[in-house]
Formats: structure tokens, sequence, C-alpha cells
């Protein structure tokens, strides 16, 4: 698990399909519809990454995603599935959202927030405050994760 997606995180994030859909096949809702599936898919992404739910991750995030970590590492969406996966060295112990911001402009999407975790990172441990940005696309009536990143905030 890594922490652009532990943050997707967040708080990236996605589990319950109907939040996350805006509304029609295929069709573009409204913008507060919009914001309120983004806002979902990083709280449901929090929820996920304390889980260890990849089933979260394989729906939410694009086919081509790309996640900057705080580690200095680059995460697909495979890579991250993968270490949700392999739950003795990826382990989120605990993690909160704070100062959400999304905007939306017709089909794309960005999130900005802060995340704090505490957690077992390709076997080291983490505990950090890290600032976050997130890039969705809206693909089939579904918001999807494009990309993201997320740098250790100042102490």
């Amino acid at each position: 698990m890594r922490t652009s997606l532990v943050v997707c995180a967040l708080a990236l994030t996605v589990a319950a399909a109907a939040p996350s859909v805006v509304s029609g096949q295929g069709q573009k809702g409204s913008e507060s519809d919009a914001v309120a599936a983004i806002t979902a898919i990083e709280k449901d992404g929090i929820k996920a990454s304390l889980a260890n739910d990849a089933s979260f991750f394989e729906k939410n995030l694009a086919s081509d995603y790309t996640g900057g970590t705080s580690q200095g590492r680059w995460d697909t969406k495979a890579s991250t599935v993968t270490d949700m996966k392999d739950t003795k060295n990826n382990k989120t112990k605990t993690q909160t959202l704070g100062d959400l911001k999304v905007r939306v402009h017709g089909d794309l999407g960005i999130a900005t927030y802060s995340t704090t975790y505490d957690a077992l990172i390709q076997g080291k441990q983490y505990a950090r405050t890290v600032l976050c940005t997130d890039a969705f696309q809206q693909q089939n009536g579904a918001w999807k994760l494009m990309a993201s990143h997320c740098s250790e905030a100042a102490k």
C-alpha cells in the first residue's frame, strides 16, 4: 500500500458504487453531484486503506493511474493493488482526512487535502501528515482517479 493511496485516498478514495457514480449512465450530473461523488471517493479511500481493501483501488483507479508518494516513489494501479493485498508489509493503523476541497471543471475534478496516518508501507513504518492533490476524470459515468501526489507537510 502506498502513501498516495493511503491518503486517497485516500482518502483516494471509492468503496461504494452508488456514491461514486454521477447521475445517469454516461451522462454528466450537476457540479454539486460531482463534488459529492469525489468527496465520497476520498472518504471511502480512507476506509479502504484501513481495511486493506484492494477491490476499492481496482475499481476506482484509472487503468493508467500514476501516484507520486511522499517517499519519493511512483505507484501504478497494479503496484497499488499488489501492495494492498500484501498485508504483511502494508497496513494502515490509523488515518484521518482534513481540509478536503474539491473543484470540478466539466469531466475533470481536483481534490486537495491533508491526511495524517500511521502505516506500515513496504515493510517500513511511517507516521506523518502529508498534503495531497488528486486528479479525477469522469469515465463512462464514474469518477476515476487518474493521478495523485503527496508531499510531507512542514513540521
